[in-house]
């Protein structure tokens, strides 16, 4: 993106950002995913060297994004936790889902759904999911 510069508007730093977000590697996804909190959490699951904790403004656009299972009811808490732990054991990467305007009960749904998706497919669905939360930040960053 930086060799872009200057990007005249919005849209253009929307379609750069999708540019390189589907021209990185699985890795670099993984990357990207390694940087998330699960569902249900304010803070990434796991920590790498090679990747930086995450911003206050990144923690608080997360929890905001979350909201809505924050006010879940304890049963759908616990089937998403429950989800969550049968993901990282069948894909070894945490869920990644625009939770957005969601639900915590179509989060679960979501989940549950993408649980039946074999591990290509899994991969394409989460990276998809991702770039729509990265459009979102974007959105709210430049309105910053």
């Amino acid at each position: 993106m930086v060799a872009q510069r200057p990007l005249a508007d919005e849209a253009a730093v929307l379609a750069a950002s999708d540019e390189a977000w589907h021209n990185l590697t699985r890795s670099g996804w993984m990357e990207a995913y390694r940087s998330h909190p699960r569902i249900g959490e304010s803070s990434p699951s796991t920590q790498s060297e090679s990747i930086q904790p995450p911003s206050i403004q990144s923690v608080q656009w997360s929890s905001q994004e979350q909201r809505n299972v924050g006010e879940a009811d304890a049963v759908v808490k616990a089937n998403l936790a429950e989800g969550n732990r049968e993901y990282e054991q069948r894909f070894n990467r945490i869920f990644v889902v625009c939770a957005t305007g969601k639900s915590a009960s179509e989060i679960l749904e979501i989940l549950r759904r993408r649980l039946k998706n074999d591990d290509e497919t899994e991969l394409y669905e989460a990276a998809e999911q991702q770039r729509q939360i990265m459009q979102i930040r974007l959105r709210k960053w430049l309105q910053g």
